[in-house]
């Protein structure tokens, strides 16, 4: 199948080059991207449009920077009350959406109200309410403290009350970021062209052509010249076409393995899933698992050298606490944990524990050649300590029943501290999400988070978030209960022209691609 579509994406793809770029363009005033992310429900931010990385059409009130501070894009000031559950922020009074008509704290308020009855990915349960108090002040109201809030005042782009239609907004977004959409031609591509109304840094290209290409595809281009920046797969980014170079994002896209916490004593879910393992509920086994895998050579093999192991959520990243990590590839170290917890050969040589077979199955989304790959690599480590596993590929509507009482190979990673609570407190998918899928529960932890969220600051959200990893008596990270077995964070690489300048790069989050862009009104041509 792969020979017989190449050759038509290739040509169309040169078709489509060939009718945009001149023979001769300098200096160059046009870009073309194929950075993957092309959004499924449109680019609207109340149904997550701009989750990782800038929203491009829209403001948001806050941004973070390449060190991931947070540095103010529509707000002016923003202040927290006393009690630490209203936030007050003050927005710019010189700002209009690219049809002209004024922005105003009304929008805001206006965009929270939307995005909160839509329940889409931004979770805003804690908001109470939202209100404009006059034309550049708006007042939010959270049923607690929850400093982590601060982080969706910098995801959540601003749409106008007076142009938005959730059956079309987010085909034809109107914003006021730094540009606009001209045409979206869904699979295929998307073009966008500088806001002339935006306030902030103006873009130095007067058109960017956003390419929704394969990896074949884009390789292909990158190698012929006709694109300046390409995401490109970790499996093909050995090799680096002439005229560009390579730049390798880090990032906290993760890949773990998550356990089934609870014993299974027939307990369902109220949809009729079963909840629990008996094997994966001892936290020997989990610990074992930890211990034993190579993360150094999964990076290797799978990642083509490109990632690094992942130990835990947020690795790197300002929250993250070190100290609760284990020594890995150490399978000796990995059969002592298990031996000296009462497990012990039975006559094939597999595990045995109260009568328990220490055998459980890894499930990984069919469609995902690396979770594959992952999974299977894992499974090798595994096998050797006496576990017996049964690696399974299956459609996420299939693993969907099944990760309550089965092992999952997901992936995460996020800007967002408050993603740590949800994989480890939330209330899987009983809530509607997919985390905490092995209904992880530990009363310590839960309240060194909560404790953490009523901070004053995120610098003082750290400490709590640290400890909820290991306070050194108990956490859910390798040295506490081990609630997963995370594997590699997966570097973002990019092809990119060597006459374009894209600035500083921040630790990338889940999602390949648009993330890149982060900074894009800042990208400047430097060839004459």
């Amino acid at each position: 199948m792969r020979s017989l579509l190449y050759p038509v994406l290739a040509a169309a793809l040169l078709a489509v080059s060939s009718a945009t770029f001149p023979a001769a363009a300098a200096p160059k005033t046009e870009l073309m991207l194929a950075v993957h992310g092309e959004p499924d429900s449109g680019f609207d931010p109340t149904l997550g449009w701009g989750e990782y990385g800038y929203p491009l059409f829209q403001s948001t009130l806050l941004k973070r920077d390449a060190k991931l501070d947070f540095v103010p894009d529509l707000a002016t000031a923003w202040t927290l009350s006393d009690d630490r559950k209203s936030w007050t922020v003050t927005i710019r009074g010189d700002v209009k959406f690219s049809d002209g008509r004024p922005l105003t704290a009304r929008d805001v308020a206006f965009t929270y109200e939307t995005a909160k009855k839509t329940g889409s990915v931004l979770d805003l349960t804690e908001l109470v309410s939202v209100r404009a108090v006059d034309q550049q002040t708006v007042v939010f109201e959270l049923k607690a403290p929850r400093i982590t809030f601060l982080n969706t005042l910098s995801i959540l782009g601003i749409v106008p009350e007076h142009a938005y239609d959730a059956r079309t907004y987010g085909r034809a977004p109107i914003g006021s970021g730094p540009f606009r959409l001209v045409s979206w031609t869904g699979g295929e591509q998307a073009i966008v062209e500088p806001n002339p109304l935006y306030y902030g840094t103006k873009p130095a290209f007067s058109k960017v052509t956003f390419l929704f290409t394969k990896d074949d595809a884009t390789y292909a281009a990158a190698r012929t010249g006709k694109i300046d920046v390409a995401a490109i797969s970790n499996a093909l980014a050995g090799t680096v076409p002439a005229g560009m170079v390579q730049v390798v994002a880090k990032t906290v896209d993760n890949r773990g393995l998550a356990f089934p916490i609870q014993p299974d004593t027939g307990r369902k879910t109220g949809k009729g899933y079963p909840i629990g393992n008996n094997v994966t509920a001892d936290p020997a086994i989990r610990k074992a698992v930890n211990v034993a895998l190579d993360r150094n050579a999964l990076a290797a093999a799978v990642l083509n050298g490109f990632g690094r192991p992942a130990y835990g959520p947020a690795d790197d990243l300002p929250w993250d606490n070190p100290a609760h990590r284990l020594a890995d590839a150490d399978p000796a170290a990995a059969r002592k944990i298990l031996a000296d917890a009462g497990w012990k050969p039975g006559a094939d040589g597999i595990l045995e524990k109260n009568g328990v077979r220490a055998k459980f199955s890894i499930y990984y989304s069919a469609a995902d050649s690396t979770r594959q790959s992952l999974a299977l690599a894992s499974a090798d480590m595994i096998r050797p300590l006496g576990i017996e596993v049964e690696v399974l590929g299956r459609s996420w509507d299939e693993i969907r029943p099944r990760m309550h009482s089965n092992v999952v190979v997901f992936g995460a990673g996020s800007h967002d501290p408050f993603e740590a609570y949800n994989l480890y407190v939330g209330t899987g998918a009983e809530g509607g999400w997919w985390f905490n899928t092995g209904l992880y529960d530990n009363p310590a932890v839960k309240a060194h988070f909560d404790k953490a969220l009523s901070a004053a600051s995120m610098a003082d959200l750290v400490p709590g978030w640290q400890a909820a990893a290991w306070d050194g008596k108990t956490g859910y990270g390798m040295k506490g209960d081990a609630a997963w077995a995370w594997m590699v964070n997966i570097d973002h690489v990019y092809f990119v022209s060597e006459c374009l300048d894209i600035g500083p790069r921040q630790i990338e989050p889940h999602g390949h691609g648009f993330p890149i862009t982060y900074n894009l009104e800042d990208w400047r041509w430097t060839c004459p």
